[in-house]
């Protein structure tokens, strides 16, 4: 009525609006630190087969659409999880022996893999090359580069870098499930029941018993790349 005031509330602003549950408004914008930050927590917590980019959303507070602004999909989200953390890495020095930098750039690989178990397995997949950062790229450059100058052909060294991928990958990834298991069951299931085993019918496997657990225990990483690339250096040079 005139004269009297109005005692109606004000109208909702619109970051009123964005900061009630169930009003419209403009969405929480978010940066691409604070998206690779929030994965690495999932990751840290359930393992990174749990993340989505509907969990991370939710994680972070915002709509899956808003991710999308600046995360393709989970493998571009891994990847740059990776560049991240190999970012944060200092680079060692290289020898000026091409099979030597070749050892030391797989070591390096080696090492900061073991740290992230799961970006090994993110990554095995061929094809994500192209997508990884200068701090990654420079591993492969340096073997590929090494191999080469020790004299490869370039097919060659393509192979001789995919055959030290793989083998990385594989000891990195068997070696961080077996460490889990081994936490969970302790070493004496590690033997896989050979002390079971017929002597008659798989004599060395029986007599093996509970060695084998132990050595699996026994990191031969560093042996057993020398091996593979003294191998692979040698077959190039005999097929160039």
């Amino acid at each position: 009525m005139p004269g009297q005031r109005d005692r109606r509330q004000p109208a909702a602003t619109p970051a009123d609006r964005t900061d009630r549950p169930g009003r419209t408004g403009r969405p929480r914008s978010t940066s691409r630190a604070e998206i690779l930050a929030a994965a690495r927590r999932v990751i840290d917590q359930d393992g990174w087969e749990t993340l989505t980019v509907r969990r991370l959303a939710a994680e972070i507070g915002v709509g899956t659409t808003t991710l999308y602004h600046h995360v393709h999909n989970k493998d571009d989200l891994v990847v740059e999880l990776v560049n991240q953390h190999l970012d944060q890495l200092a680079r060692p020095e290289l020898p000026d022996d091409p099979r030597e930098r070749i050892v030391v750039a797989a070591t390096t690989m080696h090492d900061a893999l073991t740290n992230w178990p799961w970006a090994a397995e993110a990554l095995t997949a061929d094809g994500f090359i192209g997508r990884l950062g200068d701090s990654a790229l420079w591993i492969v450059e340096t073997i590929v580069a090494g191999a080469v100058a020790a004299g490869a052909t370039q097919e060659q060294a393509v192979d001789v870098f995919r055959s030290i991928w793989y083998y990385t990958v594989g000891e990195v990834l068997v070696r961080a499930r077996s460490d889990r298991r081994r936490a969970d069951v302790g070493t004496a299931d590690l033997a896989y029941g050979l002390r079971r085993l017929d002597p008659s019918r798989q004599p060395q496997l029986a007599a093996i018993g509970d060695l084998w657990p132990e050595r699996s225990a026994v990191d031969l990483y560093p042996q057993v790349l020398r091996i593979i690339v003294d191998g692979l250096l040698a077959a190039a040079g005999r097929t160039a």
